[in-house]
């Protein structure tokens, strides 16, 4: 094997892995769980109607913890961001 295709192999390779403890919030909150727990049909746009600017969890950690509970008890299912997150985290684990 060549220089070349070992680093595309490995560059492959980086791109599959994905970090476990890390997973984009997008697929973490898709379609199917936003519509079951909310009355919208993406992270996106619930996170647009609390005026929130949030791309990934660290944005989350940066909100002030009370704002952040507060949208989403009004606006989903859940009384607050950990039950939310963690129901998320077990349906995805689970499929």
């Amino acid at each position: 094997m060549s220089f070349d295709d070992l680093l595309v192999e490995l560059q492959g390779q980086r791109t599959v892995q994905e970090d476990p403890n890390n997973v984009p919030l997008e697929k973490l909150f898709n379609e199917s769980f936003m519509s079951k727990h909310s009355g919208f049909n993406s992270f996106g746009a619930f996170v647009e109607k609390g005026n929130f600017q949030i791309q990934t969890q660290e944005d989350v950690h940066n909100i002030p913890d009370e704002l952040f509970d507060r949208h989403v008890a009004r606006e989903t299912d859940f009384s607050d961001w950990k039950s939310m997150l963690e129901t998320a985290n077990k349906e995805y684990e689970g499929s």
